[in-house]
């Protein structure tokens, strides 16, 4: 699908948007990098202000504002933008005003002839995913968000902290809903080779259930208490995207917890874009891992979709 120059286009250059291109050119993920925003003067001037730093990175990016009309030979289109999520709001509250911003955006990507992958980053994470999904027509393996990779990496450190071990070393995931309805299936999880249930019975006295759930609470409640204290997140899913555009790009085939449809998986679901862990190569959502659940989390990841499905429908697009 690619060839020997990669081209990026980022769409929204607010806090995150720009999070996400400086992690890009300080990684040197692409050849050319474009941002588009409705503010037209602030694209130029972050274009401006990026180009100012080449000289001391590894990269030689070609970075530039631009239009629409960029996106046509870009392999991969990245949404940043929507309305700011405000304290205390949840990310479903935020769907229809940033619906509206999508209908605004999405046709214009599609008409411009490009036939690249979607990276969805707007909350609510899941549904703008599904939005994107709709309003451009595209093979659904080709539209995806970012899902549920945040949620998994702040897992993984704080499972890190807690057993004492490299987070590289911890396989556990945070799938559904990125949002109040997600969850840890503790039955998937693993330190090293071993399941982390065994870890937990081995080892009474110095490991707890409780512990878990409370680490799992506190992934959940993330966001809200950084936008509490600073008013908005972005780091962190900045280097997400970083992430996932790294797989695509690189055709590396990597399992990563991105937002995609489910075709049929977990008893029939359907349509619904959920965080769930997938292979992600040069083509987008290879294909996605159905995970073997215990009832209590099947019960759990029903509950994450009939939650999405309901606010989706709601919208009547």
């Amino acid at each position: 699908m690619f060839g020997n120059k990669t081209k990026v286009v980022l769409v929204g250059t607010g806090m995150v948007g720009m999070s996400f291109a400086y992690a890009t050119l300080n990684q040197n993920v692409c050849d050319e990098l474009v941002l588009i925003d409705i503010n037209e003067k602030r694209a130029n001037g972050e274009a401006m202000d990026l180009n100012h730093g080449l000289a001391f990175s590894h990269s030689s990016m070609k970075i530039y504002s631009g239009s629409y009309q960029d996106c046509s030979d870009a392999e991969i289109v990245a949404i940043c933008a929507g309305v700011n999520q405000k304290p205390g709001e949840s990310r479903l509250q935020l769907l229809k005003r940033n619906a509206m911003v999508f209908e605004s955006i999405v046709p214009e990507v599609v008409q411009s002839g490009f036939d690249g992958i979607f990276l969805v980053a707007t909350n609510p994470v899941d549904i703008m995913t599904r939005i994107t999904y709709e309003l451009s027509g595209f093979n659904a393996a080709k539209v995806i968000g970012t899902g549920t990779t945040l949620d998994t990496a702040r897992l993984r450190y704080l499972l890190g902290e807690y057993f004492e071990v490299d987070p590289r070393n911890i396989h556990a995931y945070v799938i559904g809903e990125h949002g109040n309805s997600e969850f840890v299936p503790w039955s998937q999880a693993l330190l090293a080779p071993k399941p982390i249930k065994d870890v937990l019975r081995d080892n009474p006295q110095s490991y707890y259930m409780e512990d878990l759930d409370r680490i799992s609470a506190e992934v959940r409640s993330a966001a809200q208490k950084i936008i509490e204290a600073k008013g908005a997140t972005y780091y962190g899913i900045g280097m997400a995207m970083v992430r996932i555009v790294h797989a695509i790009l690189r055709n590396e085939n990597s399992a990563l917890t991105v937002s995609a449809r489910l075709r049929g998986e977990y008893g029939g679901k359907k349509d619904v874009f959920i965080g769930n862990p997938c292979i992600l190569n040069s083509g987008g959502a290879k294909r996605i891992l159905e995970l073997k659940l215990t009832e209590d989390e099947l019960e759990k990841l029903t509950h994450c979709c009939d939650i999405l499905n309901e606010s989706f429908k709601s919208l009547d697009l």
